[in-house]
């Protein structure tokens, strides 16, 4: 038997012998693209390349390109482990001609892989073709010998490509594979083609016109091939089977599913195990390429995705979290071809582990609910997208949960109220997706890339050196010179200025020549293979071709080193003390600080920060060389740097070892060894210190750190230090009493709270400095009434149940002047309840003050009142009540 291994080899093998580049598949977020979710066929990578915005090396390439279809215009999730060929991951083999060759060959290259070495029988395949596409036709009699009912013309659509409403397109010719006449079906273009007998295995793009504005179409000078063929198809068809989950590579994962939860791979749960090994693909790729699960964007497929599959593990029976268990199958199958998975292992594995064990939390009260809604319901009545609504805004059931737990029930959604009940949220509740993919690089930089050589950079060893201008870009546009007062963008040949990457900012400083030409510049970015500084003419006039002078700015350069070097030690050793799982997802490298954020599942820790600290400062102070080397990615790799995951390495990486030796990572193994173009400091002494500034939350999994090191931590511990001195200085103590000195001030000022309590309480009942009402009998009942100033309103009830001691029956009226308003309480002592509400009272005496209600009990009742200066209108207004 074929495995989905030895045809994925087989594939690039063949095409490699043929003269193609075998490119590597590029991440599933796109870097070209904006208008897409994630990486979806095998040309995305190649997209700049066929409009000419992008040239390389090589004009034939061949693939296995990962893809993800589960979110946006391709979203197949719903119907994953239904179905015997929907996927939301998938692997697209492919070959490509960057105008070289065109149809004739692409079609003989196709024909022989499929009939020579991979061994297909010859007269189970057939073709479709554009409808007025003889060449193709032609092609296909005399390479194939193909008869004309099995070249079938389709005239729609479907066999017509095209990049968008203009731009490159050009017709189709799909290879089809007949499982033959037990399995129901017609041929592509009959009434049947939906069935399941004639499955499409191989796409061949005749990229050959460009679609203008107008409408019209012209013929393109460098016609190009785009081809993609399923790994998951083409392996049923070569491995005897009808359906993509029973290939060698699924099969695999589904049946580690069985055994982890022990429930059988076949049968009543067959589809949970399709769908958590469809869901375990696209989830780990997805992780392994830098996304993590969140409430929004492309964080947020990943997390239905995830769910999806953790509702199915629920279906299995399994209590604990189980799709973890899986990965390192996963691993096993396809870690070899994608790298990426290895290394990300640990993350991926934390990860799944993390969210499942989130999402058993509420799983349960989510699916009662639903089951509660359900079980109003008629038998075939739709649910309410309130109750889905519900579920998702509290429960976090995405959706399509929501959907395939009806789909088992034979029950639809109201999908209309659901989305109603969305457009009343919050943006930032909202599920809605609102952009995707980095920038999509502007026209004009590949223009000038092509026809410039790439920036040189110096700065490793330098922080002033000499270079030529090539081009000066004003208002997105070149110019030939530049003078004193315009906003420019230099590219030079070569300088010493970093362009802003890896999380370290761009380098400022000026570019400066001998006829007095000045350019402060403010930003340094790259643009594909070019150094861009960004800036502004002070003085003097420059053109193109002009030799100037780079000058870093000095001090911030340092500062920048500093921080990008403690950064690594900082990733080491926050690995060493929380785990492997610990990966870099994203970071700042300043000249005032460094932000380091990571992939962690909980806050850190004081104690786990304090040992964080003293292990980098440990390193710091072995003041060991920074070693840097040049090599491949995959020796960098297979010696022990780390890499960041989704990262684009060129053939060529920079190596950066530093922290003195680590034992355990193998003799002459560093602390810190990571894949880095950034500046970085000569010997970690260098560094000076480090002082961590702040832990906190980022995202779901998640965690922000900042920290300083060099001048700037000297700059903070030199701040902390003044206000020290400045709050002992306050206090007349020395900083090192302050402690105490603040402790014992807590304690006085606790002792004196007490005791102003305390002669509050006697002023109120009957002390001096009251500003007394007589006792006297009202309504028959003894009457007190006090009030009171600058009493807090929460010491009247207390005053107040200690003169009903006093008086042992009748009725206590306390107010209570603050700030202008009034606190108003009546106490009724318990004898009297019967006859006199102390809640009627309050009412009485805080509409007198400006207020209104009030509340409590019959014995004791409290209300407030915006004027304070009606206090004795309010006693008077209670007493003429008790009188009525």
């Amino acid at each position: 038997m074929t495995t989905a291994k030895e045809i994925r080899s087989g594939f690039l093998n063949y095409f490699g012998q043929n003269d193609h580049e075998i490119v590597e598949s590029s991440p599933l977020v796109p870097r070209n693209d904006p208008t897409l979710l994630f990486t979806n066929a095998g040309m995305v990578q190649f997209k700049n390349v066929f409009t000419g915005q992008e040239k390389r090396p090589y004009d034939r390439a061949v693939t296995t390109q990962k893809c993800v279809r589960a979110g946006g215009k391709h979203n197949d999730l719903e119907n994953v482990g239904y179905t015997a060929r929907h996927h939301t991951f998938f692997e697209m083999l492919g070959n490509f001609s960057f105008g070289d060759y065109f149809k004739d060959r692409a079609i003989e290259l196709a024909w022989n892989l499929l009939t020579k070495e991979f061994g297909l029988n010859k007269d189970k395949l057939l073709v479709t073709v554009y409808h007025d596409d003889d060449q193709a036709v032609d092609i296909w009699k005399k390479v194939a010998g193909l008869t004309d009912d099995r070249i079938i013309r389709i005239a729609t659509s479907d066999n017509f490509w095209s990049m968008g409403d203009t731009g490159p397109c050009g017709p189709c010719s799909e290879i089809f594979y007949d499982h033959g006449e037990d399995i129901p079906g017609g041929p592509p273009g009959s009434p049947d083609e939906d069935g399941d007998r004639f499955i499409e295995i191989w796409n061949l793009v005749f990229m050959q016109f460009e679609q203008q504005a107008g409408g019209d179409r012209i013929n393109l000078p460098r016609p190009s091939i785009d081809t993609g063929m399923g790994l998951e198809r083409i392996a049923a068809v070569l491995q005897g089977k009808h359906d993509n989950y029973d290939i060698d590579l699924m099969r695999h994962i589904i049946e580690a599913s069985a055994d982890v939860s022990n429930v059988s791979a076949d049968g009543e749960f067959a589809v949970s195990h399709r769908v958590i090994a469809d869901h375990l693909r696209s989830s780990s790729f997805l992780i392994a390429d830098g996304v993590l699960p969140s409430n929004e964007g492309r964080g947020y497929v990943l997390r239905r995705i995830m769910r999806r599959a953790m509702r199915h593990a629920h279906l299995l029976g399994a209590k604990d979290p189980m799709i973890w268990k899986l990965v390192p199958t996963l691993v096993d199958e396809m870690g070899a071809a994608f790298q990426e998975l290895e290394r990300a292992q640990s993350l991926i594995t934390e990860t799944l582990k993390t969210e499942e064990t989130r999402f058993k939390e509420t799983l349960g009260r989510g699916l009662k609910l639903l089951e509660d809604a359900t079980d109003k319901l008629g038998s075939s009545e739709a649910l309410s997208g309130d109750v889905a609504f519900k579920l998702y805004d509290t429960y976090g059931f995405p959706l399509d949960l929501t959907k395939d737990i009806l789909r088992g029930q034979g029950r639809e959604l109201d999908e209309a109220g659901f989305d109603a009940a969305m457009t009343k949220q919050k943006e930032a509740a909202r599920a809605a997706w609102s952009g995707s993919g980095d920038a999509a690089t502007d026209k004009l930089w590949f223009d000038l890339s092509d026809k410039l050589s790439a920036t040189e950079f110096l700065g490793y060893q330098t922080e002033s050196a000499e270079g030529q201008v090539q081009a000066l870009i004003v208002d997105g546009k070149e110019v030939p010179s530049v003078t004193e007062g315009d906003d420019v963008m230099v590219i030079l040949n070569q300088t010493a200025f970093y362009a802003e990457s890896g999380g370290q900012e761009g380098d400022c400083g000026d570019l400066v020549n001998d006829s007095g030409f000045k350019i402060d510049i403010t930003d340094t970015q790259k643009k594909e293979n070019l150094f861009v500084h960004i800036g502004k003419v002070l003085s003097g006039t420059v053109k193109v071709g002009d030799v100037v002078d780079t000058q870093v700015k000095k001090d911030r350069r340092a500062r920048l080193k500093a921080h990008h070097s403690a950064t690594h030690l900082l990733h080491e050793a926050l690995r060493q003390h929380l785990g492997d799982h610990v990966t870099q997802k994203g970071s700042l490298v300043a000249e005032d600080k460094l932000r380091f954020d990571i992939a962690h599942p909980k806050p850190v820790t004081f104690e786990e920060l304090r040992l964080v600290e003293k292990d980098v400062n440990d390193r710091i102070r072995l003041n060991a060389d920074v070693e840097v080397h040049l090599t491949t990615p995959e020796e960098a790799i297979k010696a022990g740097a780390m890499a960041l995951f989704g990262e684009k390495y060129g053939d060529e990486v920079r190596v950066v070892s530093m922290g003195g030796p680590e034992p355990s990572k193998g003799k002459g193994k560093n602390y810190s060894t990571e894949l880095c173009g950034g500046t970085h400091v000569n010997r970690t002494g260098d560094i000076g210190f480090f002082k961590i500034v702040s832990e906190g939350g980022l995202a779901a999994g998640v965690r922000r750190i900042e920290a300083v090191a060099g001048a700037a931590a000297l700059d903070y511990v030199n701040e902390r230090e003044q206000l020290l001195t400045e709050a002992a200085g306050a206090l007349k103590s020395s900083p090192q009493e302050l402690t105490a000195r603040v402790s014992g001030l807590l304690e006085e000022r606790k002792k004196l709270e007490k005791e102003l309590k305390e002669t509050r309480k006697k002023l109120a009942t009957g002390g001096a400095g009251a500003v007394e009402q007589p006792t006297e009998t009202v309504g028959g009942n003894t009457f007190v009434a006090r009030v009171l100033e600058g009493v807090p309103p929460k010491d009247l009830k207390p005053m107040a149940d200690e003169i009903k001691a006093q008086i042992k029956s009748g009725v206590i009226v306390l107010i209570a002047a603050n700030d202008g308003k009034a606190s108003i309480v009546v106490g009724v002592t318990d004898d009297l309840t019967g006859q006199v509400s102390a809640v009627d009272l309050v009412r009485v005496g805080s509409e007198a003050l400006g207020g209104k209600g009030g509340g409590g009990r019959p014995d004791m009742a409290q209300a407030g009142g915006p004027d304070a200066s009606k206090g004795n209108e309010a006693v008077e207004a209670i007493k003429a009540k008790l009188s009525s």
